[in-house]
């Protein structure tokens, strides 16, 4: 019979999903369906002598982005009847579950990939010179990190705080900065779901799913306007097999991910 005591699976810290935006979401319906972004052109401003020509009229020309659905994942699973019948679990649940972990798993490692949309006039360092970063030197680029999304207009008055994800080595030497502030001493401040703390304004978020490249770390910030996201679980369901006794149970997720706003987006390439 099923033990009664399940060890639970180590699962890894998911961020990404709260730190994007889902406007176009829209209605997909399958993979390669496109969802089509437009916005407004920038408008020029010219002075004004008492009459106005034609040139001072503008032909506007919005600006057109496309969001590909273009990811489509499943998983599977067999249960077997007389497994199911002797268990005093649910087999079912704790397999849809760990599914769902797996899933988000690999949505945020997709999300995350889009560090490479950032401009280079966002990026501090590079991969042939990255920033050697200390406990003593950390706070000070995590200051020049803000300041270029503040730079770029991505942050103001009203907007949801900006962000910076980091895996655990880099977390390592945030804690040993006395500027760092723990997510414990702040008060009522809201933070985002797995917070840790802040540090020069922006909400530290951990991630173990942002991994080293070749010795070099990705320090991730950006606002919640830079990236947007679209997702459709299009089918759940569960069917008997005709080869064994017992159920097959499928999920099926369509989704896709767009840079629409890259200034929104800023990065450090870094060593330890």
């Amino acid at each position: 019979l099923w033990s009664t005591k399940i060890v639970e699976l180590l699962h890894k810290n998911c961020v990404m999903l709260q730190c994007v935006n889902r406007n176009y979401e829209g209605e997909i319906r399958q993979k390669g369906d496109t969802v089509h972004i437009r916005s407004f052109s920038a408008m020029a401003i010219t002075d004004y002598d008492g009459s106005i020509e034609d040139a001072a009229y503008e032909t506007p020309t919005p600006v057109e982005q496309e969001l590909v659905i273009d990811q489509a994942k499943m998983w599977g699973l067999k249960i077997d009847d007389v497994a199911k019948a002797q268990s005093d679990i649910n087999i079912l649940t704790g397999y849809a579950k760990e599914a769902a972990y797996a899933l988000e798993t690999t949505i945020d490692t997709f999300l995350l990939a889009k560090h490479s949309d950032v401009p280079a006039g966002n990026t501090i360092g590079t991969v042939t010179t990255p920033i050697a970063l200390t406990k003593d030197n950390i706070y000070g680029y995590m200051v020049d990190l803000a300041a270029k999304l503040k730079s770029a207009d991505a942050v103001g008055s009203g907007m949801k705080k900006p962000f910076v994800i980091v895996n655990p080595t880099i977390e390592a030497l945030l804690l040993k900065s006395p500027e760092f502030i723990h997510a414990t001493n702040m008060g009522d401040d809201v933070l985002r779901k797995g917070a840790i703390g802040r540090i020069a304004g922006l909400d530290v978020l951990l991630t173990t799913n942002f991994v080293a490249v070749s010795s070099k770390y990705y320090i991730l910030a950006g606002t919640n306007e830079a990236i947007t996201f679209a997702e459709q679980l299009t089918k759940t369901e569960t069917v008997k097999d005709k080869s064994f006794f017992g159920d097959l149970v499928r999920g099926l997720a369509v989704y896709g991910a767009k840079t629409v706003q890259a200034n929104a987006l800023a990065k450090i390439i870094a060593t330890v």
